[in-house]
C-alpha cells in the first residue's frame, strides 16, 4: 500500500515510483491511500460500486488496484464529530480487509503515518528523516534516503521498502472522453499559453499583475493564453485576466479537465504548484517561477523547462501567507523572455 494523500504535486511526484513498481510486478496488488480530490489522476483496476474504492476500468496494467478515501482535509475541520469517526471506522476496516504486506509512507507526517498503521501491514515503512519527525514512532522500517529530488527520493524509498532498485517510470494519466471532447471545445487547435497563478500557500504565488503582463506580451506575439482556475474561480485568475489587455481568458475546470487542457497547452508557466507537476507528467514545456522551495528538490521533472529563481531566495517550506521577497525580485519581462525561448 501507498500512502501519499496529497496535494496535486506531492501525487504526482510519487507516481513515477509506483509506475516503475508496477512495470515490475503487474501481478502485484497496488493500493494507494489518498484524498478523493486528487483520485482522477490515478489509472485504477478493477470496476466498485463504491467510490470511496476506486472507479473506472483501464486497459493494460493501472496504476493501482484499488484507492482509499482519506478525507483528511474535511477531517481536519470536524475532528470529533461522528462523521469523521464513522469515515475513519470505515477506512480501518477496509484497509485490513486488503491484508496489506507492506505499506510504504511517501508523505513522511504525522497523518499519513496513522493512516499507514490504520492498514495492520506486516511491516510500515518510511523515511528515516521524514517531513514531520513524529512519524518516525509509526515506522517498524527507516529508510536513509539520499537523492535530491523528491521524484527520485520516492523510488529510493519504495524501492529499498520491497528490496529493489527503482528508476522513474513514464507515467501515463487517465484520458476520460468526456473531458477530452470539453477541451477540444474550449480550445480547438488553439496555440495557447495556459497559465496557472495559484499556489499551494502565499509565499510561493507570484504577483497576478505580473501573470497578466506576460500574457499581454505573449498575445503581442500570437500567442493566446488561457488561466485555469477552480469550478468557483479565484482572484487571482480574475486579476490576470483584467491585466492581459484581453490576451487572457480565465477557464474554470475541474481535476479531469485540467488534464485535458494541459495536454493540449504549448506551454504551461507556473510557480512551484499542482498545474506546473501535471504540465511535466504530461511532457509540456514549462516555465517554472520559484522562489522559497528549491527547484532542485521540487522543480520540474521528465520535461523541457526553464526555472527561474532569485539567486538570493532563502530555501523554506514554512507555510506563510506572505509573498517571498525572492519572487517578488522576478520580474515579467524575464518570464516573457524565457517563455518565448521555450515556444520557439
Amino acid at each position: 500500500m501507498i500512502v501519499r494523500i496529497g496535494a496535486m504535486g506531492d501525487v504526482l511526484h510519487a507516481m513515477p515510483a509506483v509506475a516503475a513498481l508496477r512495470a515490475r510486478h503487474p501481478e502485484w496488488f497496488i493500493g494507494w491511500a489518498i484524498e478523493p480530490r486528487w483520485s482522477d489522476l490515478l489509472q485504477i483496476a478493477g470496476d466498485y460500486d463504491d467510490l470511496s474504492q476506486g472507479v473506472g476500468r483501464f486497459a493494460g496494467h493501472a496504476l493501482v488496484d484499488r484507492w482509499y478515501s482519506v478525507e483528511a482535509s474535511q477531517w481536519k475541520r470536524r475532528p470529533i464529530s461522528l462523521k469523521t469517526r464513522s469515515e475513519v471506522h470505515v477506512l480501518s476496516d477496509v484497509l485490513r480487509q486488503d491484508r496489506f504486506d507492506v505499506c510504504v509512507d511517501l508523505q513522511g507526517s504525522l497523518k499519513s503515518a496513522v493512516v499507514g498503521r490504520m492498514a495492520k501491514a506486516a511491516i510500515l515503512v518510511g523515511a528515516a528523516n521524514p517531513r514531520e519527525r513524529m512519524a518516525r514512532w509509526f515506522y517498524k522500517q527507516q529508510i536513509e534516503v539520499g537523492a535530491t529530488h523528491v521524484v527520485e527520493q520516492a523510488c529510493e524509498l519504495l524501492g529499498e521498502a520491497v528490496g529493489e532498485k527503482l528508476k522513474p517510470a513514464k507515467v501515463t494519466l487517465p484520458m476520460d472522453e468526456m473531458d477530452e471532447r470539453w477541451a477540444d471545445e474550449v480550445v480547438g487547435h488553439e496555440r495557447f499559453c495556459l497559465i496557472s497563478p495559484g499556489g499551494g500557500w502565499g509565499a510561493k504565488i507570484w504577483p497576478a499583475e505580473r501573470f497578466g503582463c506576460v500574457a499581454a506580451e505573449l498575445g503581442r506575439a500570437g500567442v493566446r493564453s488561457v488561466v485555469n482556475t477552480s469550478p468557483g474561480g479565484s482572484h487571482e485568475a480574475t486579476r490576470v485576466v483584467e491585466t492581459s489587455e484581453g490576451a487572457a481568458r480565465a477557464v474554470p475546470c475541474s481535476l479531469g479537465q485540467l488534464v485535458a487542457l494541459t495536454r493540449r497547452a504549448a506551454l504551461v508557466i507556473a510557480s512551484d504548484t499542482g498545474p506546473l507537476h501535471l504540465a511535466a507528467a504530461l511532457e509540456r514545456p514549462v516555465v517554472g517561477i520559484f522562489g522559497p522551495t528549491s527547484p532542485t528538490r521540487n522543480g520540474p521533472y521528465g520535461t523541457r523547462s526553464r526555472v527561474l529563481r532569485d539567486a538570493e531566495s532563502v530555501t523554506s517550506y514554512k507555510h506563510v501567507a506572505e509573498v517571498d521577497e525572492g519572487m517578488l525580485r522576478i520580474g515579467a519581462g524575464e518570464v516573457v523572455a524565457a517563455a518565448m525561448e521555450m515556444l520557439g
